[in-house]
């Protein structure tokens, strides 16, 4: 949630850079409902008053109009504190819709205004007509959409032989990477209550974008950033504490509703599919940094495996609910003939931490604070799959896989 005390001292400038991500959202309907609230809240805080003073004052002996005043002050409390709670209720709906402010160094506009800031590498050369992965796939048995889509419905998939080995190689190498960069690493639930997609700011804005189990309050999380955020929920870091990162692999589960066109076909849009997750909890002076950091951390996997990507500094419009700051890095795909994004690494400032109440002390002595909090994948398997199938193929159809990754599937088998 955004800094309501920000959006009061500087309601014409927040409002401005909020319509820059959103430019439909109601900010001048929020700031009249956080102004009616406050109000409202006065009343009612003077009116308890009036009737606790009213109390003390007939201890003493109650008279006809100690008696006439404290029931006309009753009747104007009840009424007060009814008022109150629906204006809350509206206004804690609109609240936790509201998109982070994005920082004002963002290109503006949509995903047309993404800003390539770094290119790596060159797109491979081909002297033979080269396929997509799917294609490739034909004649590799590296994974079978059919099948699983006989178990599970379309949209999901079943890896096998080499494709297997492939997937738990990929994440041995980004583990190993990771924890290289001095995250800690974790295995978290895949099962998360609402309070928790609350906490990560997946709720409200995105009900029915995920899983959830029937009679249970649970639901199958998008991303590990969901179970990263909720581990130090209604925490206090001491000094000296952050920042605190973590990394995580687990499956991600998301509805993905609607229909995609050939070029999203295979395993570049699937309802489950395997990612490392990195996360940091900060100081907000030091976000920034953290967040090239973290780039930096998910590039050097990139690197290793010898593919060629760019990174991109998003626009206000295509910068996520959470987010103020957003870079993706985003691989090439011969088979597609276009880049697709295999990580987002974003800043999301201090908005899931007032949600899920993240805070530190920046001296012993000093009041509790807000932290930031930042994510980044590192980085979504499939896609990388996609990439490695498509950009080392051979002229016979054959994959020659890097060494570094080779070297990694003889280690495991």
């Amino acid at each position: 949630m955004i800094d309501l005390a920000q959006l009061r001292e500087h309601s014409s400038e927040i409002k401005a850079l909020i319509l820059r991500k959103e430019p439909s959202f109601p900010v001048d309907d929020l700031i009249t409902l956080e102004q009616s609230v406050r109000s409202l809240r006065q009343d009612v805080e003077q009116l308890r008053k009036d009737k606790n003073d009213l109390a003390a004052q007939g201890a003493k002996g109650i008279t006809p109009e100690i008696r006439e005043r404290s029931i006309t002050l009753g009747k104007d409390l009840k009424t007060k504190e009814a008022a109150l709670g629906e204006q809350e209720e509206v206004f804690k709906k609109l609240w936790l819709t509201c998109p982070n402010v994005p920082q004002e160094d963002l290109p503006l506009g949509n995903k047309e205004a993404n800003k390539p800031v770094k290119v790596v590498g060159e797109k491979p050369q081909f002297s033979f007509a080269h396929k997509n992965h799917v294609e490739l796939n034909e004649k590799l048995g590296w994974f079978d959409m059919e099948t699983a889509a006989s178990m599970s419905g379309s949209g999901f998939v079943l890896y096998r032989g080499v494709g297997a080995k492939i997937m738990y190689a990929l994440t041995r190498l980004m583990l190993k990477n990771n924890a290289s960069f001095g995250f800690e690493p974790v295995i978290p639930p895949y099962l998360i209550n609402r309070q928790g997609m609350y906490n990560a700011s997946n709720l409200p804005k995105f009900e029915g974008d995920f899983y959830q189990v029937e009679g249970e309050d649970l639901c199958l999380i998008p991303t590990a950033e969901v179970n990263l955020t909720n581990i130090y929920a209604n925490h206090i870091f001491e000094p000296g504490q952050l920042p605190s990162r973590m990394t995580a692999w687990t499956s991600c589960f998301r509805r993905e509703a609607g229909t995609y066109g050939s070029t999203e076909r295979g395993l570049i849009r699937i309802h489950q599919f395997e990612k490392v997750e990195l996360y940091s909890i900060t100081e907000p002076e030091k976000a920034n940094d953290e967040l090239n950091f973290m780039v930096g951390c998910a590039e050097n996997i990139l690197q290793q495996l010898g593919l060629h990507y760019r990174v991109s500094l998003l626009a206000t419009q295509d910068c996520s609910f959470a987010s103020s700051k957003t870079f993706d890095i985003e691989v090439w795909l011969p088979g597609q003939d276009r880049y697709y994004e295999v990580s987002s690494c974003s800043n999301c400032t201090d908005f899931q931490a007032r949600r899920a109440q993240i805070r530190y002390r920046k001296t012993a002595e000093a009041k509790p604070t807000l932290a930031n909090t930042l994510n980044a994948s590192s980085l979504a398997l499939p896609r990388l799959m996609v990439a490695l199938m498509e950009n080392y193929q051979q002229a016979d159809g054959s994959v020659k896989l890097p060494a570094v990754l080779t070297d990694l599937m003889n280690d495991l088998w």
